[in-house]
């Protein structure tokens, strides 16, 4: 203790001494060259000085001096004495140039110390009005001179003797660039005091007060080739707001003048003594109008300009960077330069999900002319997960007018750990209380997930299992309508045969024809030349008018060939059967060819006329061959077999780690069988309950919503999807369905889309009987059973092939999709530039994609809310 107050009387002693180690100097910084003035060395302390020394330069003329003053105070405070004295030496000088002078410093001993003054300039000037000894340092330059013997013979005060001046730092600038605007007041007579002030307006700018002195201090300035008095009576700091030329209101000020009073001559010399020697003269000064020319700011400003102008940079730091789940934390940004300070906004802060973010706090610091300081941003928060987050560079972009166009700061990455903390009554960042609460579901105690699927799936089929998505049940519908047609047209072919003499014909034609042959074969035999082509040539024109019901006037060769042709027969025959023809006619006008050539046309016409028949039948074989293709082709989609060895062995380790308590392992395995490429509703199942007893909700939702797709009517399936759902932090409220639309949905869960789609072809089939039944029936009480068993029959299968097709385009459908990630953020637009945070997503939330855009997708909400989430925060299902 001892030692502290030895040292405080140690620094109390030096204190004092330092106190007596200078001496002051009070001149005026400007002088006329035919002025004097007055110098005055002020000395105080407790001690007296002596040995004062000083002396002027050659520079001016000492007029008088030095003069020297003396004044003691004694205090009394408790007892305690304590005196002061002040000494000054006054000297009187008289410039004998112009030009700028340093006043030497002047010397004196006190109690054996030397103490001295600092060097001062004074300015010498030319005045361009004599002005005579300034009778003290706060008088006015020429209160005696021709200014003021004009004001005692007028009344009036001269504008050059007094007047205001409002000047501007530039006249030039660009939006949001800030300027000094002074206001000052000049004056070389006496004055009073002042009354009815009127301030400039700024219009188009923000102001700002920088300086308003309560009590106004006149200080020596040089105008012209005149000095005077000016006082500084507001300061300002401008900036404008619009581009154009801003134009600044005069100011006013009625200024209290005094002026002295003349006696009247042959007054007595006691009157003068009794009347007042000085009289007031109000007199009004007006400042000019000024103006700003304001140019806009460039086209091209950054995503982040939020309208700085000046030269800045930027910083932040947090209040903590290691806090606990619903902790308040802040973080602090400070912009800071020359410039627009007072006009900064807030930077953008991309906080990390889950950041819960209060009000902005600002701060702002900065210097006596309002241009130059920082200005603090601090974002009070609150982390409602846990984990390690990161808050990305804070940037802030602003036009750089030295440069003449925009920069970009930023700060570095600024990382924060939050640990698992317990709900509650936390602090807020107003420094109150409020109460959190954790919104994770709690698990009822004794609730499980349902057990898994023990028995061994068939790994040898297709990936889609719905039958109705299938070409095969398309052509079982063809099918049905084929065999439908066939069977009607059947019917309608056996009464018409009867009726069709034609149809008769045709049916008949071969077989007449080869009857006609067998008559020439025997012509043949009896080797009788002209009876063999007569018999040859009726047998051949006998089958085109019976197989082409055409006419015997219509039967040239030309129209033979043509009717054949249309017919599908090959032109090759077309050919011969045609150069029969001619060989006939041209045996009745030639010469015997003998046998040879009755017997070589006779096996021709033979052959010709069976493949004619043959080829004209294989138009009904085709369909046929159609029919036998379609059968191959469904027995190709339903058989299908591969080695599943390795799949069945994974299956069963799968199920005896399962049973074993082994979760990992067991989806370990399930999962095999996934990247296996198997897609199977059992292996679905029991991978999303391996990955609900590990924790992992997000993985266990999206196998449920699998199985859900290729089996909607699962119970197991949606039981456990909804237990994962009743876990997972985002609680949604859908938007109500309609109530038909609901109860139709719940009828096509009901069963399974296959059995759907059979019932379908069964009621399909039923109804293209009944349809026979009314269009063929003899009695009229089977046509009406037709008719209405049809419309039954095909309401039914309307609606089996409905609720087939509704499950079928669930699972087609590829627009569901979970979010894994444990925080997400969805966003107004994708990328990460320009776009707000709308809403925070958690771990296992379903959504549904709506578009997608590089790495981002847009997403909606079971209530309807939109944004853009990034496309590796999730799966689709």
């Amino acid at each position: 203790m001892k030692r502290i107050a030895t040292t405080i009387l140690f620094a109390w002693a030096a204190l004092a001494a330092f106190a007596q180690n200078s001496i002051q100097v009070e001149v005026h910084n400007i002088v006329g060259l035919d002025e004097r003035f007055n110098v005055t060395f002020v000395i105080e302390g407790e001690a007296q000085p002596s040995d004062f020394n000083w002396a002027p330069t050659d520079a001016f003329q000492l007029v008088w001096g030095p003069q020297k003053g003396t004044s003691t105070s004694v205090r009394i405070v408790n007892g305690k004495t304590t005196r002061s004295s002040q000494t000054t030496y006054t000297y009187i000088l008289l410039p004998k140039k112009t030009g700028s002078f340093t006043l030497p410093a002047a010397t004196a001993q006190v109690k054996g110390n030397t103490i001295s003054s600092n060097p001062v300039n004074v300015e010498v000037v030319e005045n361009g009005q004599g002005g005579e000894s300034s009778s003290g340092q706060g008088q006015n330059p020429a209160q005696n001179s021709s200014a003021a013997s004009r004001a005692r013979q007028t009344g009036e005060i001269g504008g050059e003797d007094i007047f205001l001046r409002f000047s501007l730092s530039r006249t030039s600038a660009v939006v949001g660039e800030p300027l000094t605007a002074t206001l000052k007041l000049y004056q070389r007579v006496n004055i009073a005091g002042f009354e009815g002030a009127k301030f400039p307006t700024f219009n188009g700018f923000w102001s700002q007060e920088t300086e308003a002195p309560n009590n106004i201090e006149f200080r020596r300035e040089q105008v012209g080739d005149k000095i005077y008095n000016s006082a500084v009576l507001r300061r300002y700091v401008l900036i404008p707001q619009k581009a154009g030329t801003l134009t600044i209101d005069p100011a006013e000020l009625v200024c209290l003048v005094n002026v002295q009073n003349t006696a009247s001559t042959g007054n007595s010399i006691f009157d003068s003594f009794f009347e007042d020697q000085y009289v007031t003269v109000r007199q009004r000064v007006v400042s000019p109008s000024a103006s700003v020319r304001v140019s806009a700011l460039p086209a091209g400003a950054p995503a982040g300009f939020s309208g700085g102008v000046g030269d800045f940079k930027v910083s932040a730091r947090l209040s903590k960077d290691a806090l606990k789940t619903h902790e308040a934390a802040s973080l602090l940004v400070t912009v800071s330069g020359t410039g627009n300070v007072s006009l900064l906004e807030a930077p953008k802060i991309q906080f990390p999900p889950d950041f819960e973010v209060y009000d902005t706090k600002t701060t702002q610091n900065t210097d006596r002319s309002g241009t130059s300081g920082s200005k603090t941003f601090e974002y009070p928060f609150i982390p409602r997960s846990h984990g390690d987050f990161a808050i990305v560079p804070v940037t802030f972009s602003y036009y750089n007018v030295k440069n003449g166009r925009y920069a970009t700061v930023h700060t570095d990455t600024l990382h924060v750990t939050v640990e698992k903390g317990a709900g509650g009554i936390v602090a807020a960042p107003d420094g109150g209380s409020q109460l959190t609460v954790d919104r994770k579901g709690v698990r009822t105690l004794g609730e499980d997930v349902r057990f898994i699927r023990m028995k061994q799936p068939s790994f040898g089929g297709k990936a889609n299992r719905f039958f109705i998505g299938t070409p095969a049940y398309q052509w079982i519908i063809i099918l049905l309508l084929v065999a439908a047609a066939a069977v009607w047209l059947s019917l309608r072919k056996l009464a018409a045969r009867r009726a069709d003499v034609a149809l008769t014909k045709n049916r008949k034609a071969t077989k007449q024809a080869l009857k006609r042959l067998k008559q020439a074969g025997t012509f043949l035999k009896q080797n009788l030349y002209t009876a063999f082509y007569e018999e040859l040539h009726k047998a051949l024109l006998g089958f085109v008018s019976d197989k082409l019901n055409m006419d015997m006037a219509d039967q040239t060769k030309e129209n033979i060939a043509s009717a054949l042709t249309a017919g599908g027969v090959a032109p090759a025959l077309v050919e011969e059967f045609t150069g029969l023809l001619d060989a006939c006619e041209y045996a009745r006008y030639a010469p015997d060819a003998g046998h040879d050539a009755m017997n070589a046309h006779f096996e021709t016409a033979v052959r010709v006329i069976s493949a004619i028949d043959s080829g004209m039948k294989k138009r009904v074989s085709a369909t046929v061959a159609v029919i036998a293709g379609i059968l191959v082709l469904f027995a190709q989609d339903v058989m299908q077999a591969q080695d599943t060895s390795y799949l069945d062995s994974l299956w069963t380790k799968g199920v005896e780690a399962y049973n074993a308590g082994e979760w990992e392992t067991a989806s370990d395995c399930w999962e095999g069988l996934l990247n296996a490429g198997v897609v199977s509703e059992e292996v679905y199942y029991n991978a999303g309950n391996a990955r609900f007893k590990t924790g992992d909700l997000p993985h266990a939702i999206l196998y449920y919503e699998r199985v859900l797709k290729l089996s909607p009517s699962d119970a197991d399936a949606r039981y456990n999807l909804e237990l994962c759902n009743s876990l997972i932090q985002d609680k949604i409220d859908p938007v109500p369905e309609f109530i038909l639309k609901s109860a139709a949905r719940k009828v096509s869960r009901s069963v399974a889309s296959n059995t759907w789609a059979a019932l379908s072809l069964l009621f399909f089939a039923g109804m293209l009987a009944l349809v026979l039944l009314f269009l063929l029936g003899g009695r009229p009480g089977a046509r009406k059973a037709g008719f209405y068993g049809a419309i039954v029959a095909l309401l039914a299968f309307l609606l089996c092939l409905g609720c087939a097709r509704w499950q079928y385009r669930d699972y087609v459908k590829a627009d569901g999709a979970i979010v894994m990630r444990a925080v997400s953020s969805v966003r107004s637009a994708p990328g990460s530039d320009a776009a707000k945070d709308l809403f925070i997503l958690h771990e296992g939330t379903k959504v549904r994609v709506l578009d997608t855009v590089d790495a981002w997708n847009k997403v909606e909400l079971a209530d309807g809310r939109q944004g853009w989430i990034a496309s590796r925060d999730i799966e689709m299902i």
